[in-house]
């Protein structure tokens, strides 16, 4: 009989610590790339005001690549000329006209390599008066 709870319990062993894993925050999921850019669009139907790079929603559901951007969050600069935005796509390749523009205006720093100092620095000049714990706890896009 102790044989058989020994061998019981040596079989069970390796499947306990599975069980304890916490799943990986849906907000560090994908690549991610967090941006200044300019504000786009004439604000009607066909053409929504939004950040430049951003699809519209007719864009996003025709795209069917891997290369393709899946989602986004941002606010807008105290001006209203620009976005803060967080941009998540599944492969990085999908950013390479972000990162690769050659705008002035269009600055781009990717989440997980990119300082938060220099992220807070730039989206700083851009608008004022910003609790930088609470901007960054409800910023991202949760995408699936």
């Amino acid at each position: 009989m102790t044989r058989i709870l020994l061998l019981a319990a040596a079989l069970a062993w390796p499947t306990i610590p599975a069980g304890a894993q916490t799943p990986v925050s849906p907000r560090n999921l994908y690549e991610r790339l967090i941006c200044v850019v300019p504000m786009t669009g004439s604000g009607t139907y066909e053409d929504p005001r939004r950040p430049m790079f951003a699809p519209a929603d007719s864009d996003r559901l025709q795209a069917r690549g891997e290369a393709q951007i899946l989602g986004y969050a941002y606010e807008v600069s105290d001006d209203g000329q620009f976005a803060l935005v967080e941009f998540v796509a599944r492969d990085r390749t999908a950013f390479e006209p972000i990162v690769n523009s050659a705008r002035s205006d269009v600055r781009a720093f990717r989440k997980g390599t990119a300082r938060r100092e220099e992220v807070e620095a730039e989206f700083g000049r851009l608008k004022r008066n910003v609790d930088w714990n609470q901007f960054w706890t409800k910023f991202g896009v949760n995408a699936r």
